[in-house]
């Protein structure tokens, strides 16, 4: 929790990180999208207001959406 009080302190980064999410669908794309700014789980957790398991539940769902998508495009290429 250390962590996540440090990170309220920082309004920029919390501002911006809400700015990058406020228009996504669900928690697994803003997870998606948070990721690639590097932010750890428990900032993440801050900036969607959700848990912290719920977090690590939705990228792991967003990763798997994403192998998912991946190889529906390899099969329509006729790959394996």
């Amino acid at each position: 929790m250390a962590k996540a009080k440090a990170f309220r302190e920082d309004s920029s980064t919390l501002m911006l990180a809400y700015l990058c999410v406020k228009e996504c669908e669900g928690l697994p794309e803003s997870v998606g999208i948070l990721d690639r700014f590097g932010l750890n789980d428990d900032q993440i957790a801050v900036v969607c207001g959700a848990a912290l398991g719920s977090v690590r539940n939705a990228r792991r769902q967003y990763k798997k959406g994403k192998k998912a998508k991946r190889s529906r495009a390899k099969k329509a290429e006729g790959g394996k």
